[in-house]
């Protein structure tokens, strides 16, 4: 139940379709006992400054941004990222971050490929500022025998974009698991699916709003149970 006194974060995404974040953050906000409450936002493209504004008018902690807003919304917030998923609304002003890559603490790698032109792609690439990048309006098709780590930052499920081999690491954003991770997992190569993805940048995004730690296992058990 949502009270005068509770606390809110929103996900503004467009189209409003089925998505494990509100289910992975109000398990966590329960599990540290604040009275915070989750809600999805089905935002337009040509209503996101709009859609930012009401945020801070309503006195929203925050948010979650995803698709197809990454790029537009750190154009109308406060921010040095390309790429934005998570605000902090503080004293009336937004305040734009990524935490698309928090997957990538410790992992181990030399050389990296991104997969993908996005917003989280473009996330990565930030993160990841030597990375060959591959894109169907770019560089394709992707050649990543040169690389230990794979990143897919597409929404390609069904075709397995590249071949990995053993020793190679493929970081896969989409759930559930796609075309590529399956020939990937066959091949040998260690594969960290969408959901893990979605837990390591939404306990990045809950530290940044709360403060606190967040509850990575009550995290991973909510979206592993859906």
């Amino acid at each position: 139940m949502i009270s005068g006194e509770t606390r809110l974060v929103g996900l503004l995404r467009d189209p409003l379709s089925t998505s494990l974040s509100p289910r992975m953050q109000n398990a966590a906000f329960a599990a540290r006992g604040l009275d915070w409450a989750y809600v999805p936002l089905g935002v337009r493209t040509e209503e996101l400054e709009a859609g930012v504004r009401g945020l801070v008018a309503l006195q929203f902690t925050g948010a979650n941004v995803t698709t197809p807003h990454k790029l537009g919304v750190a154009k109308l917030v406060e921010t040095d990222e390309p790429s934005v998923n998570t605000l902090l609304i503080r004293d009336g002003r937004a305040y734009g971050s990524s935490t698309d890559a928090a997957i990538l603490r410790g992992l181990e790698f030399a050389r990296a490929a991104i997969i993908g032109d996005g917003g989280a792609a473009v996330a990565f690439a930030a993160a990841l500022p030597g990375a060959h990048r591959f894109s169907r309006r770019g560089s394709w098709p992707p050649d990543v025998t040169g690389a230990d780590l794979v990143i897919n930052a597409t929404s390609e499920r069904d075709v397995a974009l590249v071949e990995l081999r053993a020793g190679q690491v493929l970081v896969d954003l989409p759930y559930p698991l796609t075309a590529t991770a399956r020939a990937a997992e066959a091949a040998g190569a260690r594969v960290i699916d969408g959901l893990e993805v979605l837990v390591a940048q939404g306990a990045a995004s809950f530290e940044l709003w709360t403060g606190i730690p967040a509850p990575v296992e009550v995290m991973r058990a909510a979206v592993r149970s859906a």
